[in-house]
């Protein structure tokens, strides 16, 4: 693994230094993008969506593009970015564990980087996709995770964790094989055997709307979102993606994950009203003309955010890996400029330094 590492990132530096001289940007069409997802069927979000051995979208099916539009996206001339652009990143507050160890009761969130957070409600912890690694596969973080699997495990005695799908920033190996061995794991289909084979025993596999009843009346039900999966040595699409809510009698949290926008969000929010705090994904959106049907800009999450009916907005996946063209910690100078532009009411966009610990509360 470390030689093809290895390998990827020489190969990455040499398409990094062809790139300013070859393809111009694809024009994109926002508008005609925009008309694509207003004619999507909310009916389809419940149709099949597994034959022939893979998944898919069945609102908006569309083939990934293969390696052949991956190298135009690599070879492309990006978009220039201001030095603040570029250098922006979190505050990063240390001693998290210490910190949660002291805290006393009641509930709270944590960022603990890029699209992990740690969540107490009475007492149970609820962890998102955990990556602790220094990379993701290739990218390498720009900002340290604020708590490690084992230090989670000294503080948890009851841990479930959410998987949304198997990309390496989202799904990493090492990571989960450093959480407690009691800890529960909650993954869409086609990945509780990737689980297991960690060492891993409780595991449950969910499918779209299906849902789990935990302790303590605490729901958890798997959701659409727009999306795709592959790792090495797996084919394109063959386990499925997911966003997540976390439904207690306290507190409604929708994690979004990865996603591209799309005409489920509405129906979520029909189906899940008074949404206390959404957690969604603020990354990996340039160039539009690659990115979009996979990964929602700031614009889009915006939109989703609304769409859900939530009271907070918390971004998701900025900060830790350059994923796309635009510089990790840009995504939140967007987000802040779009509120100011916008007249919305910034107390209900709560952007987290990595280690912050923000006490949750029922917001209605």
């Amino acid at each position: 693994m470390k030689r093809l590492i290895k390998a990827f990132l020489v190969f990455s530096l040499i398409i990094s230094a062809l790139s300013s001289c070859l393809y111009k940007q694809p024009l994109f069409d926002e508008e005609a993008w925009r008309r694509e997802i207003e004619n999507q069927s909310p009916d389809a979000l419940r149709s099949p969506h597994f034959a022939n051995g893979v998944y898919f979208n069945p609102w908006s099916a569309r083939k990934h593009g293969g390696f052949g539009r991956f190298l135009r996206w690599k070879l492309s001339r990006k978009q220039d970015y201001t030095e603040e652009e570029r250098v922006f990143l979190p505050k990063v507050i240390p001693d998290l564990k210490d910190r949660i160890a002291s805290y006393g009761q009641g509930d709270f969130i944590s960022w603990i980087g890029h699209s992990t957070f740690l969540i107490r409600i009475d007492n149970a912890y609820f962890l998102t996709d955990p990556i602790f690694s220094q990379r993701a596969l290739l990218p390498k973080r720009k900002t340290p995770p604020a708590i490690t699997g084992s230090q989670i495990g000294e503080l948890a005695k009851e841990l479930i964790v959410l998987i949304s799908h198997n990309h390496y920033d989202h799904f990493d190996e090492d990571s989960i094989k450093d959480l407690p061995e009691n800890t529960r794991i909650i993954v869409p289909m086609g990945l509780k055997g990737f689980i297991e084979g960690m060492g891993k025993k409780y595991v449950t596999e969910l499918d779209w709307w299906q849902e789990i009843v935990l302790k303590k009346d605490i729901r958890i039900v798997c959701l659409p979102a727009q999306h795709w999966s592959r790792r090495i040595g797996q084919d394109t699409n063959t386990t499925l993606w997911a966003s997540y809510m976390i439904s207690t009698p306290k507190l409604k949290i929708y994690y979004a994950a990865d996603s591209g926008y799309f005409i489920g969000y509405r129906e979520i929010g029909r189906m899940f009203p008074s949404i206390d705090y959404a957690l969604m994904p603020t990354t990996a959106y340039h160039p539009r003309w690659f990115m979009h049907y996979a990964h929602m800009d700031i614009k889009e999450t915006i939109d989703a955010f609304f769409d859900l009916g939530a009271k907070y907005f918390i971004p998701t996946q900025w900060g830790t890996f350059w994923l796309g063209d635009e510089p990790p910690g840009y995504p939140v100078l967007e987000l802040q400029q779009r509120i100011k532009a916008n007249g919305l009411d910034p107390s209900r966009f709560i952007i987290m330094d990595i280690g912050e610990i923000r006490p949750l509360s029922k917001t209605r």
